[in-house]
């Protein structure tokens, strides 16, 4: 049955707007971005395939577009509404930290490292690129890799601080199992970085390593 034979107030979009936001389920709340269902399945029942396909909703909205396009029912419009989600989340969480010293509001730093990768299947390498009172100039995902590594090119992200003229760089990675616990690979590549970016006067402030439900500092362990 079509969302337009279901009674009004058991529609997403009525309820919605009676009831608020919170009121709805994961579901309803990602029929009304999809916008449409397709022939046979209303845009509720498509919503629930897609989070029961996903494994729930972290998952989906965390795919990539190619991803999102093998899903059945999933075109090009959906996948970028369900972009659009994600990346208004991050810059919502980014936006405290606008032309803050970001050692000074540390906490809202890790919060947002946290919510934006701690769900990535793949690990994910992340420079946040620093000018002298240490405010964001840009944060950019240098390197992606598979569930449990990411290779890291030192003169990748030495090119990438010299374009942003930075004058200094926190340094963030996840890990996909969860466990935010540092390797000693984790070290030694932030030993690299730090000699590297040395020899064009930028400093190294931390390493951030997100886990689901931790984020441990390598400056604060004394290991950088």
């Amino acid at each position: 049955m079509v969302l337009s034979q279901w009674p009004a107030s058991e529609r997403p979009r009525e309820r919605f707007i009676a009831e608020g936001a919170n009121k709805l389920t994961d579901a309803e709340l990602i029929a009304l971005v999809l916008h449409t269902g397709v022939r046979g399945r209303s845009t509720v029942d498509l919503a629930r395939s897609l989070l029961t396909e996903y494994g729930g909703l972290a998952n989906l909205l965390c795919a990539d577009s190619k991803r999102l396009l093998s899903s059945p029912g999933i075109g090009e419009a959906k996948a970028a509404r369900l972009g659009v989600i994600l990346e208004l989340s991050h810059r919502h969480l980014a936006e405290p930290l606008a032309g803050r010293n970001v050692l000074e509001n540390s906490t809202a730093t890790r919060n947002y490292f946290r919510a934006r990768f701690r769900d990535c299947s793949r690990e994910v390498f992340s420079c946040l690129f620093l000018n002298n009172q240490h405010q964001i100039v840009k944060l950019e995902e240098m390197f992606t890799g598979t569930i449990d590594a990411a290779a890291v090119y030192p003169r990748e992200v030495v090119k990438r601080a010299l374009y942003h003229n930075a004058a200094a760089v926190i340094l963030a990675h996840n890990h996909p199992s969860g466990v935010a616990e540092p390797s000693q690979a984790d070290v030694a590549i932030t030993r690299r970085l730090k000699e590297a970016l040395g020899t064009i006067d930028v400093r190294v402030l931390d390493h951030l390593i997100i886990g689901h439900s931790q984020v441990v500092s390598l400056a604060e362990r004394g290991q950088i």
